[in-house]
């Protein structure tokens, strides 16, 4: 557009350039000074616009250069970049009594049913009080009794609710290996359809959603270590709230009791005769 536009500029200068112009009849020359002074004004506008049209040019062409360049990817990505990582391992240990591979099930598929049997095969069984036994045990007793029994069943329940945690994640691992695999495998292709905006913006998208479902994993067995360090400070302050009231209970009935012995001994001092 720009070379047509110099070549109609020239074309234009050279038809509208004052030149003398014979007279009607061939009599004398005819000069018309308004028409060739708006000839060169025209002619510089032309100039002009043919100036600006160059520089528009000149920075349309510098834009599509950098955005060539931008597109360009780094060669050898998958040599330079890609890297490996340690496989899950699953659970797994001996059962010499049998008693082992019901839990490791549990632990590695996260079924509840599988949990279950697998905890209740590898742990001893609670079994509950008569509730003669109970009813006749004195209140603190029975009270300190309770809790501890309490204590168990809710570690027996967090345990269960870590097996179930852990072997839903390592059920997931294998999917989650793939997708982390394809990330990286598309990152560093050189495919240009890989390569298009919409394309890395959908791959960053991919790493984000995959990269919450790996936060959510970790806060899920987080929260499985708290729920056991929760029911592990409770059991030690049963302890400790045992030893205190029975230190309490003690120090409540050594007085009465010395004062019984010291009454009891001083009268038989007095009546003691010797034989």
């Amino acid at each position: 557009m720009i070379k047509k536009l110099a070549i109609a500029t020239v074309f234009f200068a050279l038809t509208v350039s004052p030149h003398n112009a014979k007279a009607q009849f061939g009599f004398g020359i005819v000069y018309d000074p308004t028409n060739y002074g708006n000839a060169v004004l025209r002619y510089y506008e032309l100039m002009s616009q043919l100036q600006q049209l160059q520089a528009t040019y000149a920075q349309v062409l510098n834009q599509y250069n950098l955005a060539l360049s931008m597109t360009k990817n780094l060669p050898n990505m998958a040599t330079r970049y890609a890297t490996s990582w340690a496989p899950w391992r699953y659970a797994s240990a001996r059962d010499v009594y049998g008693n082992t591979t019901t839990w490791i099930g549990g632990v590695n598929t996260g079924l509840p049913s599988t949990v279950l049997a697998g905890y209740q095969s590898a742990t001893n069984a609670l079994q509950p009080y008569n509730p003669s036994d109970i009813s006749a045990m004195q209140a603190p007793i029975r009270q300190q009794v309770e809790s501890q029994y309490g204590s168990v069943e809710l570690a027996d329940g967090a345990n269960q609710d870590a097996m179930e945690t852990i072997g839903a994640i390592r059920t997931n691992a294998s999917s989650t290996t793939n997708s982390i695999s394809n990330i990286q495998n598309d990152s560093l292709s050189d495919d240009p359809s890989l390569n298009t905006e919409v394309s890395v913006l959908n791959k960053v998208n991919a790493t984000n959603v995959l990269a919450l479902q790996n936060a959510q994993d970790t806060n899920k067995l987080l929260v499985s270590i708290l729920e056991q360090q929760t029911i592990n400070a409770k059991q030690f302050r049963d302890a400790q709230t045992e030893a205190i009231n029975d230190d309490i209970s003690r120090r409540a009935s050594v007085v009465p009791m010395n004062n019984q012995l010291s009454a009891t001994f001083g009268s038989q001092l007095a009546n003691y005769r010797l034989p």
